[in-house]
């Protein structure tokens, strides 16, 4: 099997189940036919970009990285958040004058788990999570589409 296919079987997998760990993801890979070695699913692992983070029940499992996120949203982001923060399980956003709809279309669109709701208004954007600990884990990822490189 090719490398772009191996790496498609991968995101598929994440896309499908809850993977926690490395040998979770080779042993799937294996049952549907697909021999990878360690060293080989973690290159793959790092030229995806995925990243763990929790999932709606506290599970630390793989998703798609924050690098793969369309084209344009890691700037409207970007330009858009001046700050975040959390009180208990809710994020709020602040943001320049007139861009939290524009922020808040980029959390909808981005489709976390253990995002409940979002609300923007004007300059803010309040965001509820399942937990305290879904609220750290999304501030977390979130800094990653602040970053201007």
């Amino acid at each position: 099997m090719d490398k772009k296919a191996r790496q498609a079987a991968i995101l598929r997998v994440i896309s499908e189940c809850e993977v926690e760990t490395q040998n979770d993801l080779q042993q799937i890979l294996k049952r549907e036919g697909i021999s990878v070695g360690q060293s080989t699913l973690s290159r793959d692992i790092r030229e995806l970009a995925l990243v763990k983070r929790l999932n709606e029940n506290d599970v630390n499992c793989y998703y798609s990285g924050l690098s793969s996120v369309k084209v344009g949203y890691n700037s409207i982001f970007a330009q858009s958040v001046m700050s975040m923060d959390n009180a208990g399980n809710i994020v709020v956003l602040k943001c320049r004058a007139g861009l939290a709809n524009a922020a808040g279309a980029v959390i909808d669109e981005l489709s976390f788990p253990t995002v409940v709701g979002s609300i923007a208004g004007d300059d803010t954007v309040f965001i509820l999570t399942k937990t305290e600990n879904h609220a750290a884990q999304l501030i977390s990822d979130l800094k990653r589409l602040t970053v201007k490189e």
